[in-house]
């Protein structure tokens, strides 16, 4: 118990710390606010950012959603093909390799509509770890349950159903931890370059807007909220992959 608590009492001491200075050398809170005026703005603004934070996270698990379709589904047809494999994997990494600042912009001009191009940012960086970790979960099951299962007459499909999806399990929640939090960040860096064009209403935007009119209090109580959902997000696939693994697999703890 005394571990468990262990790094929210470090967080608390961080944050004692971090208002005890502020205080003593007397920062204005437009220069760097304390903690305790971070909260005021998060109680304050609450209805607002609440609003933006549903947003930023629709975005987020949608891209996510979309993600898992199409990394699982491309990874299954490459793990049949090494030819495919071979051809098509170096494009995803490509993709995967491209500053999203990049391509934000250009999306914002092709795509009519923000929330599309905004969905479209945070799959693709969300995407890869999906693909790339299902295809080496495709391609690692065991060679001697490969030869017993050709012994016994099962057809490719057979095998990949019975051994290698399940083979794949413990790679692909590995892969979706990653692309959670990916993708929440996908959605933020798209929402600051559709924010700085007028557009957007995610957490991001509202940065931005309290940069523009000093309001640094609510600027720190939107970062706040992007890190909390991240945290919540990991833990929250975390917990995902210990229940589908705990009683099979020993990374399930």
């Amino acid at each position: 118990m005394t571990e468990r608590a262990l790094p929210a009492l470090v967080l608390l001491a961080l944050l004692a710390l971090w208002e005890a200075l502020v205080r003593w050398n007397g920062v204005p809170h437009y220069v760097l606010p304390g903690p305790v005026a971070i909260w005021g703005a998060l109680v304050a603004d609450w209805p607002l950012l609440w609003t933006s934070l549903l947003a930023t996270l629709r975005i987020a698990l949608l891209a996510l959603l979309l993600a898992v379709a199409g990394g699982v589904g491309l990874a299954v047809i490459l793990a049949q093909s090494r030819v495919l494999e071979r051809a098509l994997f170096p494009l995803a990494v490509v993709l995967q390799v491209t500053p999203i600042v990049a391509i934000a912009p250009l999306l914002l001009i092709w795509v009519d509509s923000v929330t599309v191009a905004l969905l479209v940012c945070a799959w693709i960086v969300a995407f890869f770890p999906i693909l790339s970790n299902t295809v080496l979960g495709l391609n690692s099951a065991d060679p001697n349950l490969r030869d017993l299962f050709r012994l016994h007459g099962a057809s490719r499909w057979q095998a990949l159903l019975w051994l290698r999806l399940p083979s794949a399990l413990p790679f692909f929640l590995a892969g979706l931890r990653v692309a959670g939090g990916l993708a929440l960040i996908g959605a933020v860096v798209a929402e600051f370059v559709a924010g700085a064009g007028g557009a957007g209403s995610g957490l991001a935007f509202r940065i931005l807007e309290a940069g523009y009119q000093l309001r640094i209090p609510r600027m720190f109580a939107a970062l706040a909220l992007i890190s909390a959902a991240g945290i919540a997000l990991f833990a929250l696939l975390g917990l995902v992959q210990r229940l589908a693994l705990r009683r099979w697999h020993t990374s399930g703890g």
